[in-house]
């Protein structure tokens, strides 16, 4: 299964900087109304800024950041976005917001299972303090809320991450165990990739690709020194591709479930 490939004319990056200029708005305790009054705009002119439907003039945050009392940041928030040129994701752009705001989610590991589908003694043996332990396991409510529905969960997983051993023998049987418990769920779809033809598959690093309401699309991929966020139409191209090859490689769901079984019986129990 793939995310679709229609694009829109929002870019998420352009949505995270309105969310940025309404906070701002708001924190000033100034309405849509006066500021628009105060530019010579519409109100409506600047709810579309705010929901990233339209791209403002610099000149604008430059008369407004003040007001805003924001300190600058506006300014370097909008100059971010540029980066020859061209509408980008920059680097304060928030993954977890754009996560939670998503509508569907295909997301590659080669190495650990998916932060979204960790157990709590599983996410323990990578993270430092209980409060990113918590940070962690309050992100997965996306796929347990009811308002809105829950976001549809695409994972492929390479088998190494069922047979590897992190921090004990009874971590791994619960994790494995609620991978398959999870894997159930109507929104829920895991795929193992088997990578047996002696050819594999996403050896380019671990991925998320999220589509959002607008059909927006805007990517994280994993490095070793840092996480990078693109909405770039050549990085989405090329990651629309490794999921097909993904797939075609991977076990289909109901195989995956009873692989996940056979492991925990054989390697974990």
């Amino acid at each position: 299964m793939t995310t679709p490939r229609r694009r829109a004319v929002s870019s998420p990056a352009l949505a995270a900087f309105g969310r940025q200029f309404k906070r701002y708005r708001e924190r000033a305790g100034l309405s849509q109304s006066r500021v628009a009054h105060r530019l010579g705009v519409t109100a409506s002119y600047i709810s579309q800024i705010e929901s990233g439907k339209k791209r403002c003039k610099r000149d604008l945050v430059e008369a407004m950041d003040p007001e805003f009392k924001a300190g600058g940041v506006l300014l370097t928030l909008y100059d971010d976005l540029r980066e020859d040129g061209v509408l980008g994701v920059p680097s304060w752009f928030d993954w977890p917001e754009v996560e939670a705001e998503a509508e569907v989610l295909v997301w590659w590991e080669h190495t650990v299972v998916p932060g979204l589908l960790q157990t709590e003694r599983y996410a323990r043996a990578f993270l430092k303090t209980d409060e990113a332990v918590a940070a962690r396991l309050a992100r997965q409510d996306i796929l347990t809320r009811e308002v809105p529905a829950p976001t549809t969960l695409v994972v492929f997983i390479g088998v190494n991450v069922l047979t590897h051993l992190v921090h004990s023998r009874a971590t791994m049987k619960e994790q494995l165990e609620y991978l398959v418990m999870a894997s159930e769920r109507p929104h829920i779809t895991l795929q193992v990739v088997m990578n047996d033809d002696g050819v594999p598959a996403g050896t380019g690093g671990a991925f998320i690709v999220a589509t959002m309401r607008d059909r927006s699309e805007v990517a994280y991929l994993e490095t070793t020194v840092r996480g990078i966020t693109t909405d770039d139409e050549h990085d989405l191209s090329g990651l629309g591709h490794a999921i097909r090859v993904l797939g075609s490689k991977a076990l289909p769901a109901n195989m995956s479930r009873e692989f996940m079984r056979k492991v925990i019986e054989e390697r974990w129990t």
